[in-house]
């Protein structure tokens, strides 16, 4: 049986554990193992030899959501959510501001859990919308870059029109979540959603859209105060804020690396393209800006030793993200994003410490 099968993109490659069996002289490839190398073209084989064909179509990786009726799966799919770090690196500049407030004040204990999981909540829903949105904006450019156009609105498995009802519905919770909060914080937190909206629209018109990101991601440095304390104290908050932003285009740019050639074949601006051979460098002193801000915060507010000692660990954390991330490589980068997640959390850590250790008396 003859088969014809050279130039055919979907016979394009096979892994490289395969096994050959012999077939009158010539032979056929089984596949065993995802390592790939090239295949060699098949000449002829037993008409009921079985022969799997590995595709170059793009395959949506399974994640818990695929357990889910699949009607459900792209509204899932839509907020992310099987990424918690999109997640955290929202939540992570309220715990902050939460925190050094509840320091500040001497609130209790129950003050400062009920204000995080309020926030949390809020964090996850509010992230969900943002993506919501920001798919709406970008169906289109999603199709033009490998890693987004499998995205449920760029494949078509859901309309815009689907996306802006599910986005009502997304509003509608972090809407009760926001009315929890005092008059001062809901305005706050409403004002909040104007950068949203206009963030994906930046990526059109400037390099710089990680700096808006940066905007929307740390509101929750002003928001968190404004809870707790009825008003926002700018002289700690606004340090706070530019720290987070400069923590953001950290992170942001290291994630934009990942799609830098698409990018550019569809017209998508980003710091990634802009920095380009400079990024180390720049993101080294954004880095140190960051850090820098947040301990003239925890200064202003004065904060104890344990306090610094998280911004310690967190400067730490970013220097070897970017001592360690080949920005030519997706998975290097994506594996430097998520590290840049933990340079947070060991800031909440190091404000959380100090607030229980002033608490229990002991600072």
């Amino acid at each position: 049986m003859l088969c014809s099968t050279i130039r055919r993109p979907w016979l394009r490659s096979v892994p490289t554990h395969s096994s050959w069996a012999p077939c009158k002289g010539s032979g056929v490839w089984f596949p065993h193992s995802s390592q790939s190398r090239p295949l060699a073209p098949c000449v002829c084989f037993a008409p009921k030899q079985p022969v799997r064909f590995v595709s170059s179509a793009p395959i949506p990786p399974t994640t818990w959501i695929d357990r889910f009726p699949a009607r459900i799966r792209p509204y899932l799919h839509l907020t992310r959510i099987d990424k918690p770090i999109g997640t955290l690196l929202l939540f992570y500049p309220c715990t902050w501001s939460i925190t050094m407030a509840s320091y500040a004040l001497d609130a209790p204990l129950t003050t400062n859990l009920a204000y995080i999981g309020l926030f949390g909540l809020g964090a996850l829903v509010m992230r969900g919308a943002g993506c919501t949105i920001n798919d709406m904006w970008d169906k289109n450019l999603d199709k033009a870059v490998e890693r987004t156009r499998m995205r449920p609105l760029a494949q078509g498995a859901l309309t815009r029109s689907e996306a802006l009802v599910f986005l009502g519905g997304q509003l509608a919770i972090g809407l009760c979540v926001l009315l929890q909060l005092n008059w001062n914080s809901i305005l706050l937190g409403a004002s909040s959603l104007s950068v949203v909206t206009i963030y994906p629209l930046m990526k059109r018109i400037t390099y710089w859209p990680q700096a808006v990101l940066g905007l929307a991601f740390n509101w929750g440095a002003l928001l968190g105060w404004s809870a707790v304390a009825g008003t926002v104290n700018w002289s700690v908050c606004f340090p706070l804020y530019l720290g987070g932003v400069c923590w953001t285009l950290v992170y942001d740019s290291i994630y934009a690396h990942q799609d830098k050639i698409d990018d550019v074949k569809a017209g998508i601006r980003s710091t990634a393209l802009l920095f380009g051979e400079k990024t180390r460098t720049i993101l080294s002193t954004l880095s140190a800006t960051a850090m820098s801000l947040v301990t003239y915060a925890g200064v202003v507010n004065a904060q104890g030793a344990p306090f610094y000692l998280g911004i310690g660990l967190g400067g730490a954390q970013l220097a070897k993200v970017l001592w360690r991330t080949n920005f030519d490589d997706r998975v290097s980068c994506w594996k430097g994003f998520l590290g840049c997640g933990w340079a947070g959390f060991w800031v909440w850590m190091g404000a959380l410490l100090d607030y229980g250790a002033k608490a229990a008396g002991i600072l």
